[in-house]
Formats: structure tokens, sequence, C-alpha cells
């Protein structure tokens, strides 16, 4: 499948995520609470900007069972997003307010851009990355992560194999016939250093 080679041609840089300061923290529950507050803020504003992109191919796409898909991946985006308003309620976080930062911007840009350029297996190959990663990072995480960490959840969340059925659906469309590999494998390598640079902005 092709999601699987794209997956494992940039294990470097999912290698370098799951090793990064704040994903290790998290998983330790040592990431000061500062950063991870404002990790929330951010990613709340990145997924709800995600929704709008899943929308935008949804309203794209010619065959029923993509449209269905990107359904439900909108729908999959709203549970993310209880997740962080869990957390905001917990500790005063304010949601509805954000100022994207710049590695928030430059994501939400390029998926904007990805949804309203390109073909359907292609939007999939930007999309693609941030659910397999995350995924992948939470299923790493979970056999060692400290029940205790006050972001245990998040660890829990993004372990669930729900998650990454849905990243295998997603991953499906990479393998239709109208795919273009070469697009596909410079826009899921794009993705994978923006998934790189928003975990370096909480470092």
């Amino acid at each position: 499948m092709r999601g699987t080679q794209l997956f494992n041609a940039n294990h470097d840089l999912a290698d370098v995520c799951l090793s990064h300061r704040f994903v290790q923290g998290i998983a330790s529950g040592n990431l000061e609470r500062a950063r991870f507050v404002d990790y929330v803020a951010q990613d709340a504003f990145f997924l709800a900007a995600f929704a709008k992109a899943y929308a935008s191919a949804q309203a794209r796409s010619m065959e029923t069972p993509a449209r269905q898909l990107f359904q439900r991946l909108g729908e999959g985006v709203a549970n993310e997003l209880n997740l962080h308003r869990e957390y905001a309620a917990q500790w005063g976080i304010e949601l509805t307010a954000v100022s994207p930062q710049a590695a928030t911007t430059a994501y939400t840009s390029f998926l904007d851009t990805a949804a309203t350029c390109e073909a359907v297996p292609q939007i999939a190959a930007a999309m693609a990355p941030c659910l397999r990663l995350y995924a992948w990072l939470g299923q790493q995480l979970q056999p060692t992560a400290n029940p205790a960490s006050p972001y245990h959840a998040w660890v829990r969340t993004y372990a669930d194999p729900a998650i990454d059925l849905l990243a295998g659906e997603l991953e499906a469309v990479l393998d239709w016939p109208t795919a273009d590999p070469a697009r596909q494998s410079a826009l899921y390598r794009r993705a994978m250093h923006l998934e790189l640079a928003f975990f370096d902005a909480f470092r």
C-alpha cells in the first residue's frame, strides 16, 4: 500500500517526532504546563482549519465513497477537539480567540491549498501524515507512558485503534488510479516537516 510506503520513507521524521522533547514530556508528564497550554490552543486552531480542509475536499470529491470518508474524517476532528475542550475547561484555556503562530499558519495554509488545488489522491497525501503520525506516536508511547501524567489522555486518545483505522481509510485513497506518486511523495514529506515544526514551536 502507498500509505505504508510513504510512512516508511518518512520514518526518519517520525522518529525525530517520537524523541522530541515535547512529545516525550507529554508521555512522562514532565512537560511544563505552559507549553502544553499553548499547544492545546494552537492545535485547536489547527484542527478547526483541518476540518475546513476536509469539508473542501469533500465538496470537490465526485465519488460517493470519498465524500463519505471526508465527512467521517471531519467528525473525527470533532472528537479530537473534545479532548482539547476538556483541557481548556480544566485549565482555563481560551480557545475562541487564538492568534495562530507561524508554524500553525504554515501548516493550515498548506492544507487549504492542497484541499482546493490538488486531486483527491494527492489531497490524501497532504492530510494522511497527521493521522498516521499521531496514531503511531500514541501506539509507541502508550506502553511506557506515565499514567499519572496530566497529559495522559493525549496518549490514550491517539493510541486508540479507532485513530489507526481512520488513518488506514484515508491512506487507501492514496492508491486510487488518479494518484500521482511523485506529487504524493512531495506533499507527504512537506506535511511531515510541518508536523515536526509544529512540535518545535512548543519545545
